[in-house]
């Protein structure tokens, strides 16, 4: 570990970058990035062996009285003859097809994906020489994330990996509370190593705090994922935000800006809670989105399933209309959509999944121009639904009518998307009527044509002070793009 130490000081020595917010300042999102909108990120690991709850089994089956803990003893054990790490063996992925998977990922639409490379419970699902506890070595034996990213790249998406590693702190701590099989002694290079107290979450300063030899490590681990696979976006979950892992944050993106750098391409970080200096990465709102656009390029990482980022049994499943009404608002604000599945332990991604992703991939085949490569307009849109702003809101439904408008633009037009087809095919997008625009900055533009995509017909068109009008015999309950001609 100490070499590869040396090889990143030497690295961000003699780079572009230095490991300060001044010189990470330099960076700008870059536009292949912004261009893409929509993304698949995975969750698949051991914890889909149990496929219980969520994929924090590894941590809530070592807490005594919750439901994790009472179905991991009821079904196989108690945890001192049957721990987390008995599940490897279980975890075979005799059905994973990465070129299947790729295949699903661009019907469905995306530009980019993101598998999880390591999860919170420790084991990477990638060949690594800094830990022997991985996908390449035990349990299915493969080198999941490289076999992915070769699929993937081969049918034209850009890849990356997510890092959750920096939990690990404390992932499987609660363990050490009552006889199981996370005990002292532990040392690096352990599969439940550190296995440290819980504190707050939101606390920045909370104790025990990560040490210099665990976050060294977690450097080495992310330096080595750069390197092996050389993925175009990085994406860390939340606990980075910790005041010890700062420095380390910033020897990540300097290292990572200057490989890039050295490879002739440009890169991107995802992050949460101002874990990075604002303007030096992209951030990411979990499970939610922004009310209002932003003059920013940001992503919202969210499940087809509301309760699980893993497949469990028990998955609830959004459906694909909500989804598709969700990245379009997303886009309209300047966003991307991170869209994840959670795959069978054997491999294998659900019908529910599947599904979903394929009634997103029928209507982008249609309505794509609207969604990639598209610049925000003068104002997101308009309509009576208002959006919950904030983290893990996207549980609350949004009932969205034929009134609710977002706008996008790309080569000289203007899309107007109704979030919701109209029962009688008409409609009215008051942002686009005749105002007055000696005082306010209103729309006083010249509209020359309306078309529907995907339909043949030419709608009939006005205009006048309430709005532009529009009507076409087009019938959908999904978003309807209306695409406009303006001089």
């Amino acid at each position: 570990m100490q070499e590869y130490l040396k090889t990143i000081d030497q690295v961000i020595a003699k780079g572009p970058y230095k490991d300060t917010w001044a010189s990470l300042s330099a960076y700008r999102t870059p536009d292949w990035y912004r261009k893409l909108k929509f993304g698949i990120f995975i969750h698949w690991g051991i914890y889909s062996v149990p496929a219980f709850a969520n994929e924090w089994y590894s941590r809530n089956m070592y807490i005594q009285g919750t439901p994790e803990f009472e179905h991991h003893v009821a079904t196989y054990g108690p945890q001192k003859d049957f721990g987390y790490k008995d599940f490897i063996p279980m975890f075979r992925a005799e059905k994973f097809d990465p070129d299947a998977w790729a295949k699903l990922f661009a019907e469905a639409g995306a530009r980019y994906v993101i598998p999880v490379a390591e999860h919170h419970d420790g084991f990477q699902m990638y060949r690594s020489d800094i830990s022997h506890w991985n996908a390449y070595e035990m349990g299915p034996h493969r080198d999941v994330l490289g076999e992915l990213t070769k699929s993937c790249r081969a049918l034209g998406l850009e890849t990356g990996a997510s890092s959750h590693r920096v939990e690990h702190w404390f992932f499987m701590g609660h363990g050490k509370e009552f006889d199981s099989d996370i005990h002292e002694p532990l040392q690096r290079g352990d599969f439940y190593w550190p296995a440290m107290q819980e504190g707050d979450h939101q606390d920045l300063y909370s104790e025990p705090t990560p040490t210099q030899e665990f976050l060294e490590d977690w450097l080495v681990r992310t330096c080595e994922i750069i390197d092996r696979y050389r993925p175009r976006i990085i994406y860390f979950d939340w606990w980075i935000q910790h005041s010890a892992v700062r420095p380390y944050l910033k020897k990540l993106a300097a290292y990572y800006y200057n490989r890039a750098a050295e490879w002739g391409q440009e890169v991107v970080i995802n992050y949460k809670h101002d874990a990075f200096f604002f303007g030096t990465a992209v951030p990411d709102v979990e499970r939610g989105q922004f009310a209002e656009m932003k003059p920013y390029f940001w992503q919202t990482d969210t499940s087809i399933a509301l309760n699980s980022w893993c497949y469990t049994d028990s998955n609830v499943y959004r459906p694909s209309g909500d989804l598709l009404r969700d990245l379009v608002d997303i886009v309209s604000k300047n966003g991307t959509l991170l869209l994840n599945v959670g795959p069978k332990s054997d491999g294998t991604i659900s019908e529910n999944d599947a599904r979903a992703l394929q009634e997103i991939g029928a209507w982008l085949k249609v309505n794509g121009e609207a969604i990639y490569d598209t610049r925000t307009w003068r104002k997101y849109g308009e309509g009576p639904t208002q959006i919950v702003e904030g983290q893990f809101s996207d549980g609350i439904k949004k009932n969205f009518t034929s009134e609710d408008f977002r706008f996008t633009t790309s080569g000289g037009y203007l899309y107007a998307i109704a979030m919701k087809g109209s029962e009688d095919g008409q409609y009215c997008i008051r942002s686009l009527g005749e105002q007055d625009a000696s005082k306010q900055a209103n729309f006083h533009g010249i509209i020359r044509d309306v078309q529907i995509l995907g339909e043949e017909e030419s709608p009939s068109w006005s205009r006048d002070e309430a709005g532009l009008h529009v009507r076409t015999d087009a019938r959908t309950d999904l978003p309807l793009v209306m695409k406009i001609r303006i001089d």
